[in-house]
């Protein structure tokens, strides 16, 4: 069936800019990170795409790496581009990255201006697209200059690859040291994206300060936790859970008695509030001004909507933001 965008999209959603630069983009983004690779149902990612798109949702981010295997979340994305979302394209924003390993050898990872370029080119061929909207570094690499590596991302913008540069899971010091070499080239940096939520705050240390003072947008990946969260844990571990299926990414060990009843006390803080507690946790990393947008991750349409129906409640009292922090202390 032809797919046809809701015409009301666009009224659903929040658009913020994305620090001192032209792009808006939607307060809450998707990414493809799980749910989109070979082990999923094509049709299945194909739903969430279409319902995220429909909620006003017009940012996808993706990596070179995302699957699994690595690769299959950019060609099952580029399919259900060119299927149903062709004459869409510019109403989207598209993103990917490289820095983790993709290839066997030493010029598969990190960030030396080979490896950049030439898994770009291998994303926009997957993806059949000419062009993504933001190339991302996707972590700092401690042996290649960082000047070699901005220089990449600013070849790929001056060749028309990608429209923006933007930089991932760089420290403070280190953002500040790209955003800086970016700017002299003349290509500034768009946008960094770090994991920041309730229970991961490296960001309030000095790298949201630095890119609000140097007009670079931010946004958080990870914002629930990796589903710590969300009331998926509060009744313990569910069979068809991340934690029961051995995931290295959330591990029951994690799930310590002191944390959980961190959430425990803050999921009752969302249901005075009329939320679910991922709502509020979504609410809370977008509270700061300098937070362009929050990534969530969807393998149903009704996190989707949960995600975008936050925005109608995303204010907090000043109680609220003090009883939180007095929880989380």
């Amino acid at each position: 069936m032809t797919y046809l965008p809701h015409p009301g999209r666009y009224q659903q959603m929040e658009y913020r800019r994305s620090g001192r630069s032209g792009l808006k983009l939607p307060a809450i983004s998707l990414g493809l990170w799980h749910n989109f690779g070979d082990s999923t149902r094509v049709d299945n990612s194909r739903e969430l795409l279409r319902h995220a798109f429909d909620r006003g949702i017009t940012h996808f981010d993706l990596a070179n790496n995302y699957g699994p295997p690595p690769g299959s979340a950019e060609e099952n994305f580029g399919r259900i581009l060119r299927e149903d979302f062709r004459a869409c394209r510019d109403e989207l924003v598209i993103s990917t990255k490289a820095g983790y390993t993709m290839w066997d050898g030493p010029y598969g990872d990190w960030g030396s201006r080979k490896y950049l370029i030439s898994s770009l080119d291998q994303s926009l061929k997957r993806m059949g697209l000419e062009y993504v909207d933001i190339f991302y570094h996707h972590r700092p690499d401690p042996e290649t200059p960082l000047e070699e590596t901005m220089r990449a991302l600013d070849q790929v913008v001056r060749q028309g690859k990608a429209l923006y540069a933007a930089i991932s899971n760089y420290p403070a010091d280190r953002a500040a040291e790209a955003i800086a070499i970016l700017r002299d080239l003349g290509t500034p940096c768009l946008i960094h994206q770090p994991r920041y939520s309730m229970f991961e705050r490296g960001p309030e240390n000095g790298l949201l300060d630095t890119l609000g003072d140097n007009g670079v947008g931010c946004i958080a990946f990870s914002p629930l936790a990796g589903g710590v969260l969300t009331d998926r844990y509060l009744q313990g571990i569910p069979q068809d859970s991340r934690v029961a299926s051995g995931s290295k990414f959330l591990r029951e060990e994690q799930l310590t008695d002191e944390k959980m009843e961190k959430v425990r006390r803050l999921n009752e803080i969302a249901q005075q509030r009329g939320q679910k507690l991922a709502q509020m946790a979504l609410a809370w990393a977008l509270r700061d001004d300098r937070m362009t947008s929050v990534l969530i991750g969807a393998s149903k349409t009704a996190q989707i909507d949960d995600a975008v129906d936050m925005l109608a409640n995303r204010h907090f009292t000043i109680a609220e933001l003090s009883a939180i922090e007095g929880i989380l202390l």
